[in-house]
């Protein structure tokens, strides 16, 4: 085997797949790329067996063939060089050389024949969707995932097809994003899958603008292709919590907040909130809302903003930190909150098919 390519093009696409790689890997030829070189392109291929990467990237292929490299070393020794192009060659055996300008260095590899294959998709059910549009959806649910939690199926975004819809949801029990879309699948199919964070994260990082991706489904797999990459993950197991009641739940109040007012606002009252005490006061009374965060160990603060409310007065306590990250994840210039009492959760939309909930806190006495 025997290419030349680019060296900025080649350190893009190590990036796009260096997350792959399992830090600590339990089979030593997990912590290596295979490079498969054809004609007139680079396949690169990561894989944990949970998730799995393959990219494509054109180099100037003088001899087919493939090799595996160690990844965190080879990565490395690609972010040091500064020749514009880079050429390797692998003979027979498992050793790859490397040649940038007059530099030159032998790396040690593996047998390329113990990498694991990804899965064969042929009999998948599929359909496309434009890439920015599942980066929406995906960016819109991924934030409210459990970074960390017993129940796995917390810690994955869950996509149920049903009724020529993609339903996107994500949580962690404390605070809930939901969105969805329409799809090109018959009404009649339908399914639910979630998918883990960590597969979900780089399949954003390999979705482009202008393009359509495809979305293979199986019972305990899901891939997602893209024009030059396609990624490969098992599901989570468990159950999935029970959203459509959530966020099926009626609020009484609805009112309308300025978005980039109300974080620049949760932004300095949560200066007042520490570890321990995460909660702010949402006051609503006639034409104003009041936060308000009062902790021993830093103080107290108070600020406020005009809404269209004129009801009697409601007092409720949110995480800041959930709060603004919902808006982070919201569009438009202003957003809708309705609420109840102080001991139902906040219903936040916008002008999307998007619904965000969150989860009251335990109202503190000044």
């Amino acid at each position: 085997m025997k290419f030349v390519i680019s060296r900025n093009e080649l350190s893009q696409l190590i990036r796009k797949i260096q997350n792959i790689v399992p830090q600590n890997a339990s089979i030593p030829i997990l912590s290596h790329f295979l490079i498969e070189a054809d004609e007139g392109e680079l396949v690169f291929t990561a894989t944990d067996l949970v998730v799995g990467t393959r990219c494509r990237v054109p180099a100037k292929i003088y001899e087919k063939g493939s090799l595996s490299v160690p990844s965190k070393r080879f990565f490395q020794l690609v972010k040091e060089l500064t020749e514009p192009n880079i050429e390797m060659l692998a003979a027979d055996g498992e050793m790859v050389e490397i040649q940038a300008g007059s530099s030159r260095f032998r790396l040690n590899g593996m047998d390329k024949e113990e990498y694991p294959a990804l899965p064969d998709l042929t009999s998948a059910v599929n359909f496309s969707i434009k890439s920015e549009s599942l980066k929406e959806m995906f960016y819109r649910t991924a934030f409210a995932v459990a970074k960390d939690d017993n129940r796995s199926a917390l810690t994955g975004v869950l996509m149920r097809i049903q009724n020529s819809k993609a339903i996107f949801v994500g949580t962690d029990g404390k605070r809930l994003a939901k969105t969805e879309m329409p799809i090109a699948l018959d009404s009649e199919f339908s399914g639910e899958y979630i998918l883990p964070i960590k597969a979900v994260d780089e399949v954003m990082k390999g979705l482009g603008e202008d393009e359509n991706a495809t979305i293979y489904l199986t019972e305990d797999k899901i891939a997602i292709e893209s024009s030059n990459s396609i990624t490969v993950t098992k599901l989570l197991s468990g159950n999935y919590p029970d959203f459509e009641q959530v966020t099926a739940s009626p609020y009484e109040k609805k009112l309308s907040l300025h978005r980039e007012e109300l974080i620049t606002l949760l932004k300095q009252i949560s200066l007042f909130t520490n570890d321990s005490s995460q909660s702010v006061r949402f006051s609503f009374v006639p034409g104003e809302l009041i936060l308000t965060a009062n902790c021993s160990e830093v103080g107290e603060g108070k600020v406020s903003m005009p809404v269209n409310y004129s009801g009697d007065k409601v007092e409720i306590a949110f995480n800041p930190y959930y709060f603004l990250d919902i808006l982070r994840h919201s569009k438009d210039e202003t957003v809708n909150l309705g609420i109840s009492d102080a001991f139902n959760p906040g219903v936040i939309t916008d002008s999307t098919e998007s619904l965000f909930i969150i989860m009251p806190m335990r109202l503190n006495d000044d």
